[in-house]
């Protein structure tokens, strides 16, 4: 089984908006280096709407709050990588349109080109990305797995309801930590 970690909506606006200084991203930079340690791919994804936001539809009512606060613009300061845990020269970032990873983005095309079948998911929201990229990755017969701390929401209930009742229905729900030790170079 091959796996890549994905690091989905981890963006200067977001991580702004969502983390309270709680220690997520130096967790989360820990998951990306040891990844890259074990030679697991690490693949970002970012929402980011084109200008005018034509890709909004007005039954959609999270994009339609986005685009009226006029977040997540192509190109905008807010939109790119939080610095902390920024990519390095050659990895891949994906472009989504919606909350799934999968939704307006080539990221099946990505992962199936380089033979994987498994994931580690991290990312802001749980209640958002995380949540729907794990349902559309289930659908799409991808291993999961989610990393319980490389994942962050604004309501931590929700959180703590998906992390604990709904994703280890369908994902192995692990912290950080435990990854880590399961995929250290022997």
């Amino acid at each position: 089984m091959s796996s890549a970690l994905l690091v989905m909506d981890v963006q200067r606006d977001i991580v702004d908006l969502v983390d309270d200084g709680s220690g997520y991203l130096p967790g989360l930079r820990r998951a990306i280096d040891g990844a890259r340690e074990a030679n697991f791919p690490v693949i970002y994804v970012v929402i980011a709407l084109r200008a005018g936001f034509p890709e909004v539809g007005t039954h959609n009512r999270a994009l339609t709050a986005i685009a009226r606060a006029g977040l997540f613009v192509e190109g905008a300061p807010g939109t790119e990588i939080h610095p902390e845990v920024a990519p390095l020269p050659g990895d891949v970032v994906v472009a989504k349109r919606r909350a799934s990873a999968f939704s307006g983005s080539d990221l099946e095309v990505v992962l199936r080109a380089r033979g994987i079948d498994s994931l580690v998911l991290t990312g802001i929201a749980t209640s958002a990305v995380v949540l729907s990229t794990l349902c559309q990755a289930n659908d799409l017969d991808f291993g999961l797995t989610v990393l319980s701390d490389g994942c962050l929401d604004t309501d931590p209930e929700v959180h703590r309801v998906l992390i604990e009742r709904l994703f280890p229905q369908w994902a192995d729900v692990v912290t950080v930590d435990d990854w880590l030790r399961t995929i250290a170079p022997q």
